[in-house]
């Protein structure tokens, strides 16, 4: 028997997230099988080079022993009860273990299965919070500009990339975006900082919270600031009483050095929201923690009402939470965060090289995120239907590398696991592939 035309069962059948199938329709696509490490494995034995992590969730490295072993384990025992009304070991000890490694004052677990439901869960709790606890006016909520914090509707109402999320504007309450900076450091930052205090100062007695995502607005294209530029926001928020969301989704689990980003930050959240790298890119899980004083606002008589009304199907899944668990453990067994440390040094060594390409205008980098962004050798931005940060990720797969661009800019994110000779192949083909394209030379 044949084997399966895959590409093209695809075609007939899938509805791909973010992809104008106009466009996909006349492609190859890359059918991955296999995956070993930080790499990724076509049908015909073809190794790709995983530079985004599989979506930024990959962080020990595809099959890792130690993480298959934990979901075997699991599956010899239960692979799904739910928390409605029942509990179970591996959502118990990964509660206890996260807290026991996040900011100081969260005390209390909410789990759910991807990023945008847990912000959804921070957002519905700051609410519910204020409205049972003497706040009934403060209904809405501040976020940076250019902020992406998910795809539900709730998480969509914070978010404003134009892109993503104008259409939707009908059916999303109203925010307050103060500004956010494109680069740390910079008087543009102080300018945006000051004109943000302004608006909590403006704002604050209507806030239920504050949402952030910490130093790196990543969908933003890898937009970054600086800790103080963050801590003096929230530290004014919490002075005019609002909430504060952290939202790292994208830069907790070591992304950026550290197992948390707001340890960089020095402040402690009121809500911290975490999925991609808790479960190691093996199954969908995610978590918002919360202290105990907003625990505590939710507690009454059963006739009250005043339970926290969201749940989940898979919510504390046993799998997700077993391999979630033994990734924890692995932090410290291989030393993973000072490994990264090193990454990132050897990352920025090659960068330098890289960002002597006419066509770079400029690149961010904290850890192991890294924002390229792409403009012509005269400095001016590509037109948009040229799509080179698209064709320069194409031309990336012909030197063994997946990388995805939001826009025209690259965006890189590694496997925590991966070594400096694959950081090496990493960047030399990312240099390579935007030559490709643009045909410029250091």
């Amino acid at each position: 028997m044949n084997a399966p035309d895959l590409p093209s069962q695809d075609l007939s059948c899938l509805w791909h997230p973010f992809t104008q199938h106009l466009e996909w329709q006349g492609m190859e696509p890359l059918v991955i099988h296999e995956a070993e490490g930080c790499w990724l494995i076509d049908g015909e034995g073809h190794r790709y080079l995983d530079g985004i992590s599989s979506l930024w969730t990959n962080v020990h490295g595809h099959r890792h022993p130690e993480l298959d072993e934990a979901l075997r384990i699991q599956l010899g025992k239960v692979a799904h009860s739910t928390l409605l009304g029942l509990t179970h070991p591996p959502a118990i000890t990964l509660a206890k273990e996260l807290l026991r490694r996040a900011p100081e004052g969260l005390t209390r677990v909410f789990y759910s299965d991807n990023g945008s439901t847990a912000v959804e869960v921070a957002l519905k709790m700051a609410f519910q919070y204020q409205q049972q606890n003497g706040a009934p006016d403060r209904t809405r909520f501040a976020s940076l500009s250019d902020a992406y914090h998910g795809d539900t509707l709730g998480s969509v109402s914070v978010g404003s990339i134009e892109l993503f999320h104008r259409i939707y504007r009908p059916l999303l309450f109203n925010g307050v975006a103060l500004p956010a900076p494109t680069h740390p450091g910079t008087p543009e930052e102080e300018s945006m900082l000051a004109r943000g205090l302004e608006l909590l100062d403006a704002h604050g007695h209507e806030l239920a919270a504050l949402v952030v995502e910490p130093l790196v607005q990543g969908a933003a294209g890898m937009k970054m600031h600086s800790p103080r530029f963050l801590k003096t926001l929230m530290e004014r928020a919490r002075e005019l009483g609002v909430l504060l969301i952290a939202d790292e989704v994208a830069v907790g689990f070591g992304r950026l050095g550290t197992l948390f980003a707001m340890e960089k930050v020095g402040v402690a959240p009121d809500f911290l929201c975490v999925a991609k790298g808790l479960g190691a890119g093996y199954l969908p899980i995610a978590a918002t923690l919360a202290p105990e004083a907003v625990y505590e606002g939710f507690l009454g008589d059963p006739e009250t009402h005043r339970q926290f009304f969201h749940g989940h199907t898979f919510t504390g899944n046993p799998l997700a939470c077993a391999v979630a668990l033994r990734s924890l453990e692995l932090f410290e067994s291989e030393d993973v965060l000072a490994h990264v440390g090193r990454l990132e040094a050897h990352l920025a060594g090659k960068l330098e090289t890289l960002g002597r390409l006419p066509s770079v205008a400029s690149i961010c980098h904290q850890g192991v995120m890294i924002g390229i962004d792409l403009t012509s050798a005269e400095g001016t931005p590509f037109p948009p239907g040229r799509r080179v940060g698209h064709q320069v990720a194409m031309a990336a797969r012909g030197h063994g590398v997946i990388l995805r661009p939001l826009g025209d800019t690259l965006v890189i994110n590694p496997p925590l696991s991966m070594t400096m000779d694959e950081a090496d192949v990493l960047m030399d083909a990312t240099y390579a592939a935007i030559q490709d394209v643009t045909g410029s030379t250091s």
